[in-house]
């Protein structure tokens, strides 16, 4: 039986995501890796995807897009295994920390790194501090939210926590943690310590030297090359 195939890279905290997940849900994945360099990956990507964008996951012909629709197809995939769960009202929970950690988190290290790339010319500190002041204001809620929870929507691993991961982990390389946001700094170590997300941070590593804010990322998973 052919494998669902993802299109995906492992650099991109959207793809960890979906990765963290299938890994968590144990669902096998064809993972082809997305070239967006490329002008014939780039074209496939917009003729399965309606914002061109990856990761986008193909099984058996039909392709789904965006990450948190991909997780709950894989989930229908799994043999048991959930990352939302089946009550309804701790569903919500877990699609609201999941949404949060996406526009909140996710979305204010991406304009961080969209800054970086610019020439600096054309870069606007308005706009990176407004990022930077976003990202304090998302860790200090998320921080409230882990005082009496082990994961981010309660006592068990979700998709909330799928999303959390890559965006926390290349968010801090821009705007650290403060250090009184102490049940933050440990759910961070509860993420990068589980086995899903080390290992989906561990096949990245080859990659981490084109990230933009490489130079603020922990030495325990980049050191520059001499």
């Amino acid at each position: 039986m052919a494998l669902p195939i993802l299109h995906a890279h492992p650099l991109s905290s959207c793809c960890q995501k979906v990765l963290i997940a299938a890994r968590v849900l144990g669902v096998a994945l064809d993972e082809r890796m997305v070239n967006l360099g490329d002008p014939a990956d780039r074209e496939m990507l917009q003729a399965i995807s309606p914002a061109g964008k990856m990761p986008v996951l193909v099984d058996h012909g039909r392709a789904v897009a965006e990450t948190s629709i991909i997780i709950e197809y894989l989930q229908q995939l799994a043999a048991g295994a959930r990352l939302i769960p089946a009550d309804a009202d701790a569903a919500l929970a877990v699609r609201f920390w999941d949404r949060f950690s996406d526009f909140y988190v996710m979305t204010p290290m991406q304009a961080l790194t969209a800054e970086r790339l610019k020439p600096e010319s054309g870069r606007s500190e308005d706009a990176a501090q407004a990022a930077r002041s976003r990202l304090l204001e998302s860790y200090a809620a998320m921080n409230r939210q882990l005082e009496d929870r082990t994961w981010l929507a309660g006592e068990g691993f979700s998709m909330a926590d799928c999303a959390a991961a890559p965006a926390l982990f290349y968010a801090v390389a821009y705007v650290p943690i403060p250090g009184n946001a102490v049940h933050l700094l440990d759910y961070l170590e509860r993420l990068m310590a589980h086995p899903a997300v080390a290992a989906v941070v561990d096949a990245a590593r080859p990659w981490f030297k084109y990230f933009p804010g490489r130079a603020g990322l922990s030495a325990r998973f980049y050191t520059p090359e001499a």
